[in-house]
């Protein structure tokens, strides 16, 4: 009798394969709400991770036991400069999926972009594009944001696109071209007591064993040769080890998506009446300053990460109540 003769949970999530290193420092946004409104919307913004602090609340849900009552949270700090408008993108789609139609970008930029990049518009690119607008699908805008605008010491920026929600594609296309050249606070994206998704890479862990790698259980101290190693690799036929058996390998630094993070606060350190920065600043980041927002419950990175920040995608709720804080705990 080689097999086991009880049932065990599954060790460790499937759902999480291939567990590789991301390719970038950069998360990557490949799926967008719809925004039934009839005004065009930029759905995305960004920030770097600072800190933890824990938030003293209200709790302002209805239908819980602590309504109403005093709530102690986890909250995340992140400095939110502002995202300058470089350029936008025009897609058309077949069944073979987007294709990239267009590029229109902004004659100036701001210095601290200006010189990392080279963007140049070919001769007549506005009138191109609006002469294809009859048969592109999705308008993105490409936005950039310098981390030094953030207290970081990385000179290059990172460029993304954000998708532009709401309205046609024409109003799409002019409400971009509008703010061509110029900085989008997140306050004119989000607003306090809304809830986004957020997306990072996590914390790289480097190469680790299938004990902290999928929480396998230890074998006996007397088993031979090892003990923080699987029992068994699987059965001797097939004669391969199956991708569902726990191996040692990379953990950590993987793309995570991680959904309902409501804004708890969002303000600027110059006349922000709450204080957010500690004595000597936070650890591994300094001070904070200019623009940030409070999000509630934990985001992944490591401190001075690029989390990019994305309308919600799925439980959107009908009304946006703004939080009642008490106190932030530094």
């Amino acid at each position: 009798m080689g097999h086991r003769k009880y049932a065990q949970p599954r060790r460790g999530s499937a759902a999480y394969y291939p567990r590789g290193r991301a390719k970038s420092m950069e998360a990557r946004i490949r799926t967008w709400p719809k925004n039934n409104s009839d005004e065009p919307k930029i759905l995305a913004h960004c920030g770097f991770k600072a800190g933890c602090v824990q938030i003293v609340t209200i709790d302002d849900r209805e239908k819980t036991p602590n309504a109403g009552k005093q709530l102690v949270s986890l909250g995340t700090v992140l400095v939110t400069p502002p995202v300058s408008i470089l350029g936008i993108r025009g897609y058309s789609k077949d069944h073979y999926g987007l294709h990239a139609e267009f590029d229109v970008y902004a004659n100036e930029f701001p210095k601290s972009i200006s010189k990392e990049i080279n963007l140049k518009n070919k001769e007549g690119a506005i009138e191109n594009a609006e002469k294809m607008l009859g048969r592109v699908k999705e308008i993105f805008a490409i936005v950039a944001v310098s981390p030094r605008a953030a207290g970081l010491e990385q000179k290059k920026p990172y460029i993304f696109e954000a998708l532009v929600s709401g309205g046609d594609v024409k109003k799409q296309f002019t409400h971009v071209k509008e703010l061509l050249g110029k900085e989008i606070k997140i306050e004119q994206i989000f607003e306090t007591g809304a809830t986004i998704d957020v997306a990072a890479i996590t914390k790289g862990k480097g190469w680790q064993g299938v004990i902290q790698r999928f929480g396998v259980k230890k074998k006996q101290h007397k088993s031979r040769k090892t003990v923080r190693e699987v029992a068994s690799l699987g059965p001797i036929s097939p004669s391969n080890v199956m991708y569902s058996v726990p191996r040692a390998g990379q953990m950590g630094f993987h793309q995570r998506t991680e959904y309902d993070k409501r804004i708890m606060m969002m303000g600027n350190t110059e006349n922000n009446q709450i204080k957010i920065n500690p004595d000597g600043g936070y650890k591994h980041f300094g001070l904070v300053k200019g623009d940030f927002i409070i999000l509630k419950g934990s985001v992944p990175g490591t401190y001075r990460r690029l989390i990019k920040l994305r309308s919600q995608i799925r439980n959107a709720p009908v009304k946006i109540t703004k939080p009642n804080i008490l106190e932030v705990v530094i």
